[in-house]
This record gives C-alpha cells, sequence and structure tokens, in this order.
C-alpha cells in the first residue's frame, strides 16, 4: 500500500463495540480513531487534528448518521471529509438519503472486510488526488497572478515613459501627468454618484482611466519644437498646428492597439482620452467639434481636469491662478466648455483636487 495513503486518518463511528473492534481491526493499516456517539464524531472531525475518512454508521441513538452527515457537510472546515456510511439497512430509499446528505459511498452490514478495505482505499486516493489538484491550481493562479502583476507593472512604466517623453518636451508641465490623473479618478469617482454615470464608473472602469490618463498628450510629440515651446502666443498658423495633437496621439495609440488586435480597454480609454480632451460641451472644441454626450466621458473628464491642471501651473506666457479663480473659470464655462455634472462633481470635491495639487506640485 503507497505509504502516503497508509498515513491518512480514518474515523470510525458506531455505538457498538463489537463493530468497531472489527473495523479496528479491518483498517489496521491506517490510523484510526473512534467515536461511539455522533457528539463526539463532531467533535472529533472538528478538531485540529481532523480525519481524513469517516466511517460513519446511521442507526445509532440520539444524533443518528444522517444528521452527523448533515452537520459536517454543513461545516466549511468538515465538509471535504469523505463519508462512507456503514448500515444494515439495505432499501434504496435508505441509501439516496445518505448520498443525497453527501456521502461518497454505503456499505452494508455485515460488512466484507476485502469490500470495506478496498473502499475505503479508493476514495483515500480519490481525496489525494482532489487534494494533488486543488493544490497545483492553487500554484497554477499564483503564477498567474505574479504573471499578471508584472504584465500591469510593465504596462505601467510603458505608459508613464511614454507620458514622460511626450512631457519632456514641454518642460514647464512638471508633475502635470501625475496630478491630472489623480485628478481624473477622484473625479470619476464622484460622478458615480449620478445616477446616468453609476453604470459606467465602476472600480475597474476608473482604474483604466486613471492608469490611461497619463498619454492624452502623447501627441505632443509630433507637434514642432518651435511651436510647443514657443514662449509668447501662438500665431493661427501655429495654433492650427498645435490642434494637430490629438491626433497625432489617436493615430499612436490606434496602432498599438491594432498591434493587441484591438481588444484593449485601456488602450480605447487612452485613444478617447487623447483625440477628444480638447473637445466642449457646446461643440466649440476641436479636433471634430463634437457636443455634449457625443463626447466620450472619459475625455470629458480629463478636459476638466486639464483645464484646471493649466489654470493652477504656471507657464511662461501666465502666472498660475490661485484654486479658487481656476474653480470660478472653470464653473464659468459649465453648459460651455465642460459636461454641467462634471463641473457639480468638481464643486463638490474641490478640496480634494486642492490637496492633489498640493501633494502633486512641481519643485
Amino acid at each position: 500500500m503507497n505509504e502516503q495513503i497508509k498515513n491518512q486518518k480514518i474515523l470510525i463511528v458506531d455505538d457498538t463495540p463489537e463493530n468497531i473492534d472489527v473495523l479496528v481491526d479491518v483498517l489496521s493499516d491506517y490510523k484510526r480513531s473512534v467515536a461511539t456517539n455522533g457528539e463526539k464524531a463532531l467533535q472529533i472531525a472538528g478538531s485540529d487534528n481532523p480525519p481524513d475518512l469517516i466511517l460513519l454508521d446511521i442507526m445509532m441513538p440520539g444524533m443518528d448518521g444522517y444528521e452527523v452527515c448533515k452537520r459536517l457537510k454543513s461545516e466549511e472546515k468538515t465538509t471535504e471529509i469523505p463519508i462512507i456510511f456503514l448500515t444494515a439497512m439495505t432499501d434504496e430509499k435508505s441509501e439516496k438519503k445518505g448520498l443525497e446528505l453527501g456521502a461518497v459511498d454505503y456499505i452494508t452490514k455485515p460488512i466484507s472486510p476485502p469490500i470495506v478495505i478496498e473502499r475505503v482505499k479508493n476514495h483515500l486516493s480519490l481525496k489525494m488526488a482532489r487534494e494533488s489538484l486543488k493544490n497545483q491550481n492553487v500554484i497554477l493562479e499564483e503564477k498567474v497572478k505574479e504573471r499578471t502583476r508584472e504584465l500591469v507593472l510593465t504596462q505601467d512604466v510603458i505608459i508613464f515613459s511614454m507620458a514622460v517623453v511626450a512631457e519632456y518636451r514641454d518642460p514647464e508641465t512638471g508633475g502635470h501627468i501625475k496630478r491630472t490623473q489623480n485628478y481624473i479618478k477622484a473625479l470619476a469617482t464622484q460622478l458615480r454618484n449620478y445616477d446616468q454615470y453609476s453604470s459606467d464608473l465602476d472600480d475597474p472602469t476608473i482604474e483604466l482611466l486613471y492608469k490611461s490618463a497619463p498619454l492624452h498628450d502623447i501627441g505632443k510629440v509630433g507637434v514642432p519644437d518651435n511651436i510647443l515651446m514657443k514662449p509668447g502666443k501662438l500665431t493661427d498658423e501655429e495654433f492650427d498646428e498645435m490642434k494637430k495633437h490629438p491626433a497625432y496621439g489617436r493615430d499612436a495609440i490606434l496602432a498599438a492597439e491594432k498591434m493587441l488586435g484591438g481588444k484593449s480597454t485601456f488602450l480605447r480609454f487612452a485613444r478617447e482620452i487623447a483625440y477628444s480632451h480638447q473637445e466642449k460641451w457646446d461643440g466649440s472644441g476641436y479636433p471634430e467639434g463634437l457636443k455634449g454626450d457625443g463626447i466620450p466621458v472619459s475625455a470629458r473628464l480629463m478636459a476638466v481636469a486639464d483645464v484646471y491642471d493649466a489654470l493652477i501651473s504656471k507657464r511662461v506666457y501666465k502666472p498660475p491662478f490661485s484654486h479658487k479663480e481656476a474653480i470660478k473659470i472653470i464653473s464659468e464655462g459649465k453648459g460651455k466648455h465642460f459636461d454641467p455634472s462634471m463641473v457639480e462633481s468638481l464643486l463638490e470635491i474641490e478640496d480634494e483636487f486642492r490637496n492633489i495639487a498640493l501633494e502633486y506640485a512641481d519643485s
């Protein structure tokens, strides 16, 4: 007999000492414990040293075997222990009831030692196989989780690196990336309290928005330096060139999407934000002149975050506005530049925006 099987523990439950003696002798290859009533059986099964299999008599005074089985299967700690019923009852109804309660087998008395030995061995082997498979699944799940964590980390590093490349082209933006992605997360979390947005802004979606936000200005890598870094006001021609950066960003992200088969929700959000964050609620924005709900929610969120951060940040062409002034300007843009619900949400959490700005302030 397999040494691992021989080390398994069997609990024999029977109110008749003679039956216990016979089973103890028949199963001498195993570690055995005995109980002469249901209460004792439950106590042993629920202990820190539980059995690997239970041989359970049905007809016992007080708590019968059916009730013992029912209680064992109702407890998480004991539900996986295989139970083999032992009984003098041979009718089909009794056997059916035992199996319905969760027993794995049914042996009639008087017992046949060879039958008992083989069935016990088979069910212990099955139990060990299930446990081995379960352990392998746990190991596999951990490996998958670890690989997923590595992929997510790699994705985050690549995203941030791409965003930093764009940011380095515009040295005055400093912590703009970190601030805007945190603004978006805070605003989206508040916005989902509104009925029209509650189903669209669950936790996974908000996390994807947070991670994709840094790519909103990736298209600026395609704008000439003399325009991107010009300290003064842009000419009409220069502004027309600057307005191409959403399309540059969209095309770059779209190329990455195609490489992944077009199934990346993360990249879809990144593309929406990059291409449409300059759109305005009243349709006066660019590049498409989208209006109202025609503008993706992700881009509407970024519009608020991006403008707020631009207002409170120092630029070569302007000093920083105060938080109060920035909130006033955005409030005045409600229904014009910005989604009204998002402006209302911002007003509800404006202190959170201020704290984010302070935490990730440019040095």
